[in-house]
């Protein structure tokens, strides 16, 4: 399946933002990662730095556009699929980045920094408030959420972004984290869950 860009919303949990002691956004927050980011939760070992601080998982649900985006569009119209994936942070260069006004790139789109499940297809956007998403670390569950929460929806977020960037075949959407973000450990072993269903698992190797 061809990934073209990859946007991402910061803050759309409200207790996530409040969690780090970060403001409520009023408009959603986009930032992006390359596309080398990506690598896929198909329960491999993948390999993060251990020498730049700590590194948050932040669990997500990821949007495909797989139809053109045209004008009056809606989201059951232009999204084909989704998946569930982890935006990876360097917490404490994000935390040095914010504080010098520079951009977080450095923080959010390192290697492997965007790990993503397999697709499979969208069932739209109600089918998707009726279930839960969780993520388990060693077995215990450390993040579980609900797209009823989000700040900002799915038709918000896709509007946005095709007003300010343009949105396109190819693309996807990580729509935001919900609380429970912490620091990753060598040898951590994941599985992301859509309901009871696990749709992916890795477990961490920090050299």
């Amino acid at each position: 399946m061809e990934i073209k860009n990859i946007f991402c919303i910061g803050r759309n949990y409200k207790d996530h933002a409040l969690e780090l002691g970060n403001d409520v956004p009023d408009t959603p927050m986009v930032f992006s990662k390359p596309t080398h980011a990506l690598v896929k939760g198909d329960g491999s070992v993948i390999s993060y730095p251990n020498d730049q601080g700590d590194i948050h998982h932040e669990l997500e649900l990821v949007l495909y556009i797989g139809n053109d985006v045209e004008e009056g569009f809606k989201v059951d119209d232009v999204v084909t699929n989704m998946a569930l994936g982890i935006d990876f942070t360097l917490r404490d260069v994000q935390s040095v980045q914010k504080k010098k006004g520079h951009p977080w790139l450095i923080a959010k789109g390192f290697k492997n920094s965007a790990v993503i499940t397999d697709f499979w297809d969208f069932p739209g956007v109600e089918t998707c408030k009726e279930t839960d998403f969780s993520l388990l670390c060693n077995e215990e569950t450390v993040q579980h959420g609900n797209i009823q929460s989000v700040i900002f929806d799915f038709q918000t977020i896709l509007e946005y972004i095709h007003e300010k960037f343009g949105l396109g075949k190819g693309d996807i959407i990580y729509t935001g984290t919900p609380e429970g973000v912490q620091a990753i450990t060598d040898k951590d072993e994941y599985v992301l869950k859509w309901g009871n269903e696990v749709k992916g698992s890795f477990t961490v190797s920090k050299i």
